[in-house]
């Protein structure tokens, strides 16, 4: 903690607050997509999809049908693995072009979602390599509309203006930001998200939660709207959270945490403030090499991220203890300790990892860590974060303590 010390605290800062999305949310709205495509004067539609369930459980099926009461073509590709692939979403590009696309339309999560976005870039971009864009070799200028019918919980990138792919050969997972992949229209049916397996919709809270507790951190104070937003973000879900970990056909807790999603990822939770998501960056190296769940390697890391900052400003993390935990201790730094505490109860209360001994990877050797950190700075180029900013000797050090079982 010598290399880091306290600063000035920063006001509120301007902003431009953009969410397009239309959000249709309830139950059977999936019959709706023909409709919300056909509204957007589009004939050619190319669906993007996961594995099986969609089409055993009948999902997809009902999509094509209300496509075709509205007489819209549609050419398919199914197959999206979590830590969506590069390689996959280029597959998608050579196929939505060929066939004409005019709009892609994710089912499914994040990882369908963010394909889709790539595809929508590439196709748009037929001349280009869609990593050129992620690289920011290549300016992005177009892409095609996306549509989303949602089925996880989970990365909100249903109302977002980002995506992220992984690069399978170099073991680089990454991601882009432009509002021209802000998905047009939102199908949100919460009774879509009731058979889940249980990892997958605690991975999903988790993940809900971190987009929130990112741009919660930072050094920008004053933001009492965008904080009460944030706050009562995460009481709301950590309440549903107990009651759809005991019971995932409870509508009104799977509602509850469907719509904290989007708004968790949709700008308004960090009005006004940067984000931080240093903890992303780490959990991105952990997805990218061992293929972890996006969700745990998230919680995995947090704790140990957040022992490591804390004393940069005990009194907004005194804050977070008591407006989201009701923690008043006698002091400031006891109440942050508390919170940070028990924020890791709380992922360990859904069986989720808060070390990476806790993940299937297991502990690492402290070269790994270190390749790690490299990668997440572009090999020690670049500071990460904006609650500190960081390069790869903090988060070498992050890594190390989170290395336990």
């Amino acid at each position: 903690m010598k290399n880091i010390k306290k600063k000035e605290k920063l006001m509120m800062q301007s902003f431009v607050q953009y969410t397009p999305t239309k959000v249709v949310f309830g139950k059977d709205t999936q019959k709706e997509a023909g409709k919300l495509v056909s509204e957007l004067g589009i004939t050619k539609v190319f669906l993007v999809y996961g594995g099986g369930s969609v089409i055993r459980s009948g999902l997809l099926d009902e999509i094509k049908k209300s496509l075709d009461e509205e007489h819209i073509s549609y050419e398919e590709l199914g197959g999206v693995k979590p830590n969506p692939r590069l390689s996959f979403a280029r597959k998608g590009v050579e196929k939505a072009i060929a066939f004409g696309a005019e709009l892609i339309l994710a089912v499914g999560g994040g990882s369908a979602i963010d394909t889709a976005k790539g595809i929508a870039i590439g196709a748009a971009n037929p001349d280009t390599d869609i990593w050129e864009f992620w690289k920011n070799k290549k300016e992005l200028k177009k892409a095609l509309p996306v549509g989303t019918v949602l089925t996880i919980s989970a990365a909100g990138s249903e109302m977002s203006n980002s995506a992220v792919l992984t690069d399978e050969e170099t073991q680089d997972k990454s991601g882009i930001g432009s509002d021209l992949i802000r998905p047009k229209f939102a199908i949100m049916n919460p009774k879509l998200t009731y058979t889940l397996p249980k990892y997958q919709l605690t991975c999903g809270i988790v993940d809900i939660f971190m987009h929130t507790i990112e741009r919660y951190f930072t050094p920008v104070h004053g933001n009492e709207l965008t904080d009460e937003i944030a706050e009562g973000l995460m009481r709301t879900l950590i309440r549903n959270a107990a009651k759809a970990y005991e019971n995932q056909e409870d509508y009104d807790a799977m509602s509850e945490i469907m719509w904290c999603g989007s708004i968790s990822h949709n700008g308004i939770t960090g009005l006004g403030r940067p984000k931080d998501f240093l903890c992303h960056k780490l959990g991105h190296q952990l997805g990218a090499k061992f293929d972890e769940a996006h969700g745990a390697t998230l919680s995995a890391v947090w704790g140990s991220w957040a022992r490591y900052v804390y004393h940069l400003d005990e009194a907004r993390f005194a804050n977070y203890g008591r407006k989201v935990w009701n923690i008043d201790e006698e002091n400031d730094e006891k109440t942050a300790v508390a919170a940070i505490e028990k924020t890791e109860e709380f992922f360990r209360s859904l069986h989720m990892p808060t070390c990476l001994g806790d993940m299937k990877m297991g502990v690492q050797p402290d070269e790994v860590l270190k390749e790690m950190a490299g990668k997440a700075t572009a090999g020690d180029t670049m500071k990460v974060g904006a609650f500190q900013k960081m390069g790869a000797k903090e988060l070498y050090e992050i890594y190390k303590k989170a290395n336990h079982r």
